[in-house]
């Protein structure tokens, strides 16, 4: 089997690789990449896997799906590229940081270094086309991401954060006996207002893996992005 993800996932996520959704699913995409725009770059849709290991996961952010905008997207959920005007929705996380722990907002939306404290920027579907939000949805990414989800979930220590009704729908697939789960509305403009300023999950989630053994994460973000 040719090697999609270079670590241990690559080894949790052999199965759904040689499943016949994922076949459908490649086929799918070679055709997509092929007559369309669509994001992120093919060497970027593993990337949070490729950031943050199976091994090394304590935290897991689930977005929806990548952002369809220009060069936004980086294979990671909320994350966007160096040099990228901020979105909203990463405008108000951030919002929240500061309100949460005191954490003064950086100028770019490049989120490498939560990645590599163990904090897995996770979308339910990895690809999108350009311009419409979710139209890569029900084409298969689902169960590659659900089994991550589920991986995860079974080995335990991990804290969930949910944002939105889409990433809440996945608490099914989480068993919270030995694994914590943080929930709010979604950070978007349309919702933020609604309950996730002021729900401080950040803290929250430092709280969680203290109960769970493990270290906190240092929400901090270097002034100028990682490479």
């Amino acid at each position: 089997m040719k090697t999609l993800i270079h670590n241990d996932w690559q080894t949790v996520l052999a199965p759904v690789f040689a499943g016949p959704t994922y076949r459908r699913l490649h086929q799918f995409l070679k055709q997509e990449y092929a007559t369309a725009t669509i994001y992120p770059e093919m060497h970027h849709i593993f990337q949070a896997f490729e950031w943050t290991s199976f091994a090394a996961t304590k935290v897991v952010i689930l977005g929806q799906d990548p952002y369809h905008g220009p060069n936004q997207a980086v294979g990671a959920s909320f994350a966007v590229a160096p040099g990228v005007a901020l979105p909203p929705s990463l405008v108000n996380i951030y919002k929240e940081l500061q309100d949460d722990l005191g954490i003064a907002p950086v100028t770019h939306g490049y989120l490498k270094a939560w990645a590599q404290q163990g904090v897995l920027l996770l979308n339910a579907v990895l690809t999108v086309r350009a311009g419409q939000a979710y139209s890569h949805q029900h084409q298969g990414w689902e169960e590659l991401t659900d089994a991550a989800i589920a991986a995860l979930s079974d080995r335990g220590g991990v804290v969930f954060i949910l944002w939105g009704s889409a990433a809440k729908a996945k608490a099914a697939l989480i068993d919270t006996s030995k694994n914590a789960i943080i929930s709010s509305v979604h950070p978007s403009p349309l919702s933020a207002y609604r309950g996730f300023f002021g729900s401080k999950p950040f803290s929250k989630t430092n709280a969680a893996l203290a109960r769970l053994g493990q270290a906190p994460i240092d929400w901090r973000l270097p002034a100028v992005p990682e490479a």
